[in-house]
């Protein structure tokens, strides 16, 4: 299978203009770029760069190691770029950024959290020396710094903490979230096809990350059948993407999580009471006592996990449900992980045909993120006929009666209740309950009962004889086709 066209860069077109006017303002910036991995940090600044024609750049990753490792790694990359001079120290690193800075020079610290590492906290201080320097002749120091990091929580205790050394000394910052399904929608009309039912595949997967786009580019399998897809990326001995979950979330977890976060995959939504009986199953009352701390690292340090509460409950409800954050994990963990692992006691097509299963299983959960998702892009696009005025996250009650989508349009006093189900066929079974569901909704919430309630029904793919047996039920049929006209 050939490329008919070369990758390009999709998205972002927010995030590179403000590139483009840090880098066009010709004087001293200090920027910090967060963001998981893989969601296209360094290819953001190599746009912005090439765009601005800056030409006199350094960029180093910074290894998780002593600072003997840190200053044998950047001795490498300044021989790369082509710089003579070496470093001997993390002092005499930090004195070199602040010359290059002062030369023209644009300087890229990939995963600067490492730096919160007790072994190398040193270098802030330092570093904090030559960025006082250079703020304060501003305007005659052309070149800038950027700091990257994939670990959110880190970087904030390094930059954003009022106790660091670095506090308030960034001139801009930049989070880079996943593309939006619009920009997903870019890639596969340059590379594949937008069939919702590949859209759905894809997404569940990748979700907004480009990088795994780009692996499924370069294996040539952004437009080839599910099942060849999971072999080229995932089961083969040269599979780009087959130890990248451990390579992202074991590196820094070193081991420790894990069953809890399988056992979130395996049980979306679940409570906190069910987590807690989960390990007290498996591991014994003892490990009872660590779910709370295990949750919140997993939340606020690494985002790996989030908490949902019910529409419109207080944030310090106790009835929260967790979820994981990363459709890519959430599927590694879910399906891939264990056949990927036999490959080489079990038949090959048998794992294929066992992931592609369980996937079907992910992209029933995913279908309901991404609905809710293009709701909130069509509003902001100003497309269709639903402005939204809240955040879609669903709802459920006590009794946990669940919505798959509620939609609310304050000013015209309209709110839409809709059902998400991968397979079409389940759509019309699921009508009676999900109105009985949105009658318990409204009858909770008084404040809506006066406003219009509209129901639809989501899936990838509706047939028009389906789609009329749904306008007759009173429901708006809606597939992804429809969802994503316009985007």
């Amino acid at each position: 299978m050939t490329q008919s066209k070369p990758w390009s860069f999709y998205g972002r077109r927010d995030e590179l203009l403000q590139m483009q006017q840090i880098l066009g303002r010709k004087r001293w910036f200090f920027l910090q770029i967060s963001g998981r991995r893989r969601i296209g940090k360094t290819t953001l600044i190599q746009q912005a760069l090439q765009a601005a024609g800056v030409d006199q750049t350094l960029y180093i990753q910074i290894p998780d190691s002593d600072p003997t490792g840190v200053v044998a790694a950047c001795n490498g990359y300044l021989s790369t770029f082509g710089i003579s001079e070496r470093v001997h120290s993390l002092g005499e690193l930090a004195q070199l950024i602040g010359r290059l800075a002062e030369a023209g020079y644009v300087i890229a610290l990939d995963e600067f959290q490492y730096f919160h590492r007790k072994r190398l906290f040193d270098f802030c201080s330092l570093l904090q020396a030559e960025v006082d320097r250079l703020a304060a002749k501003a305007d005659s120091v052309p070149g800038g710094l950027i700091v990257l990091g994939s670990l959110h929580a880190e970087m904030t205790a390094l930059l954003e903490d009022r106790d660091a050394p670095l506090f308030n000394r960034t001139t801009d910052s930049l989070e880079l979230g996943h593309l939006d399904i619009s920009s997903i929608l870019e890639i596969l009309q340059a590379h594949a096809d937008v069939e919702p039912e590949r859209l759905l595949f894809l997404w569940s997967l990748f979700e907004g990350v480009p990088k795994f786009y780009r692996d499924a580019y370069e294996q040539s399998v952004l437009s080839a059948g599910r099942s060849e897809v999971l072999r080229r990326l995932f089961f083969s001995s040269s599979s780009p993407l087959r130890n990248e979950a451990d390579n992202w979330f074991l590196r820094e977890l070193r081991g420790r999580y894990d069953m809890l976060l399988q056992y979130l995959a395996q049980h979306p939504g679940c409570t906190n009471a069910n987590i807690e009986a989960a390990m007290a199953e498996v591991s014994g009352p003892g490990e009872v006592k660590q779910v709370g701390g295990y949750l919140k690292i997993l939340s606020e340090r690494y985002q790996m996990i989030e908490r949902r509460l019910p529409i419109f409950a207080p944030p310090k409800a106790r009835s929260g449900r967790y979820y994981i954050r990363d459709n890519f994990l959430r599927a590694w963990l879910s399906a891939l992980q264990q056949p990927v692992s036999a490959v080489a006691f079990r038949p090959l097509e048998a794992l294929l045909k066992q992931a592609d299963e369980r996937l079907m299983q992910v992209e029933g959960f995913a279908l309901e993120d991404m609905a809710g998702q293009l709701y909130e892009e069509r509003s902001r696009r100003g497309l269709g006929d639903f402005p939204l005025s809240e955040r879609i996250q669903g709802y459920w009650d006590r009794s946990d009666v669940e919505i798959d989508l509620v939609a609310i349009a304050a000013d015209e006093k309209r709110i839409r209740f809709g059902t998400c189900k991968r397979n079409e066929s389940r759509l019309l079974g699921s009508i009676a309950d999900l109105k009985m569901a949105a009658e318990r909704f409204l009858n909770a919430q008084p404040r809506f009962k006066s406003w219009t309630a509209e129901y639809v029904a989501i899936a990838p793919a509706i047939s028009p004889e389906l789609a009329q047996r749904l306008i007759a039920e009173g429901v708006i049929p809606q597939d992804l086709v429809m969802l994503t006209a316009g985007l």
